[in-house]
């Protein structure tokens, strides 16, 4: 299995087939859910924490420290499908229209290259 031939429904049903099996269903509420991703969320960040740009890129490099971004950084994916998949929300749907709304609070032509939030940029 690989992005380029799994869908997001690809997914969301391995997510769901696994919890399923476990009788978890229970347990996932959207508050849990969304405790998941923020807890799954920092154990990523704390892998780079004091960390500079370049160490952070050679730890995603390194087979054994990148194994263990990639183990949480599915983590993270897995929590954020079966949120989804528990509450109904199509993620292409809700991905698609978060881009067009960042479309137009980020004009490429007024922010290409700079890093200010959409509320504190100014014209040039």
């Amino acid at each position: 299995m690989n992005d380029s031939d799994t869908t997001v429904e690809d997914l969301k049903s391995r997510v769901r087939a696994f919890c399923e099996e476990r009788d978890w269903d229970r347990f996932h509420d959207p508050k849990e859910l969304a405790i998941g991703m923020a807890t799954e969320s920092a154990e990523l960040l704390e892998i780079f924490r004091f960390k500079n740009a370049d160490q952070c890129r050679e730890a995603v490099a390194d087979p054994e420290r990148g194994r263990h971004i990639r183990d949480e950084l599915s983590d993270v994916l897995y929590f954020v499908l079966r949120f989804a998949q528990m509450n109904g929300i199509d993620l292409s749907e809700a991905l698609d229209a978060k881009i067009g709304d960042n479309g137009r609070k980020y004009p490429a032509d007024r922010v290409r290259g700079r890093n200010e939030k959409y509320n504190e940029y100014k014209d040039i």
